[in-house]
């Protein structure tokens, strides 16, 4: 039997915040994986390493977790007074598909390093010191998100004295805003409050019937109180993933979480978009120790949070969960306002696992609608790799 050679495919490997992914510049890709479809799917599963019923991803660039199951696309925009459209993929790792249907926040702090040093950047609005404002248009959501790339020499800075909770070495601060960061009217999901509350009583056949915030806002999020899930809000990855009920719960939660929405028409549809909605727990803010081993003090913290992505808790947080976090905590009489104390609020600072974060929003109310003018937050970008990933020659026939 014959069998086709390799191809290979430019590639460059980086973490964007507490994420690692695969990126591609669309038109570096086959063909047959520039546009939409199943061969682009199909390429960028086998990439990663997936499906793999053994939940490894050996076989591929993937770590075997929701923050490094990763791909992007970028290319310069097809969209007015924008630099770049960016695609996000989130491969599923033990099944077959690819989840287009959000955003990746922490990822998103590498797409503009991306595009600078694949020259999709008009070159005169590169500086050759300073910050270069790369304006992105997030294709998946529709909404335009700003980084704020530090630039030495004329070439992206990576290295810095910038730390961030969840990543061990220090890199150079990049900051995005996120701007219009809520649903529309039309969009997917509805207004930033689906169901028009700023809280629901959410019946889950079988478990329970629990108050929770629905926001649409950086991504689909779904918030519970911990409480009144046996929680504290201190837990940390094990204490969660290492208990199957708990999972299956959190999951049953979620897809009913995701009809109330809107965003899915049955429940059993849930399994194939794991991707979104969030969920994620709030409490009030305690002393906890981090998973590697620092001490957080209830005093440097507004609240706890507790997200889970793609079935497991998250070691941090991601990055779009923030956003969710950051604008409903501006809203005074959501959950995760209450949480942090309640009031008006234009930024909190969370603890989650790996440490805390601190996330702004502004947020006004008119005509007894409240609406999300942008949210803010930094992270860092680093280039891991760069040169080109391997795939079976006949990967792309679909």
């Amino acid at each position: 039997m014959a069998h086709l050679p390799q191809i290979r495919i430019p590639a460059t490997y980086m973490r964007g915040g507490t994420s690692k992914g695969v990126l591609f510049a669309l038109q570096e890709l086959p063909i047959a994986a520039q546009v939409a479809g199943a061969a682009r799917d199909a390429l960028l599963m086998r990439i990663i390493g997936s499906p793999d019923p053994y939940g490894k991803q050996i076989d591929g660039m993937g770590g075997a977790t929701s923050s490094t199951s990763k791909t992007a696309i970028v290319s310069k925009s097809t969209q007015a007074e924008h630099d770049v459209d960016y695609l996000f993929g989130q491969v599923s790792i033990d099944k077959p598909f690819v989840d287009w249907s959000g955003n990746c926040g922490n990822l998103t702090a590498a797409i503009g390093s991306f595009a600078i040093s694949k020259g999709l950047i008009d070159p005169a609005r590169v500086p050759d010191n300073g910050i270069c404002t790369v304006r992105i248009w997030q294709a998946n959501i529709g909404k335009t998100i700003i980084a704020h790339v530090p630039v030495s020499a004329g070439a992206v800075q990576e290295t810095g004295d910038f730390e961030l909770d969840g990543v061990t070495f220090p890199a150079a601060e990049v900051a995005i805003e996120f701007l219009n960061p809520a649903a529309d009217e039309d969009g997917a999901g509805g207004a930033m409050f689906p169901t028009g509350n700023l809280v629901d009583d959410l019946v889950v056949p079988g478990v329970g019937t629990f108050k929770v915030t629905m926001i649409n806002a950086g991504i689909p999020t779904v918030f519970v109180n911990a409480a009144d899930i046996g929680y504290t809000g201190t837990e940390l990855q094990d204490a969660i993933n290492n208990d199957s009920a708990a999972l299956i719960r959190f999951e049953t939660i979620r897809a009913y979480a995701a009809r109330a929405m809107g965003l899915i028409q049955d429940v059993d549809e849930a399994a194939k978009r794991q991707h979104t909605p969030k969920i994620a727990f709030v409490a009030p803010a305690a002393d906890y120790l981090s998973s590697s081993g620092k001490a957080i003090k209830a005093c440097e913290i507004d609240l706890l949070v507790r997200a889970l992505s793609m079935g497991k808790l998250h070691h941090a947080m991601m990055g779009t969960c923030a956003v969710a976090i950051g604008t409903a905590a501006a809203i005074p009489g959501t959950l995760v306002n209450l949480a942090a104390g309640g009031g008006e609020k234009s930024a909190v600072r969370f603890g989650h696992p790996s440490g805390t974060l601190r996330v702004g929003a502004e947020a006004q109310q008119a005509n007894g609608q409240w609406t999300v003018t942008k949210a803010v937050m930094s992270r860092s970008a680093r280039v891991l790799m760069e040169g080109w990933v391997r795939v079976p020659g006949d990967t792309c026939e679909s």
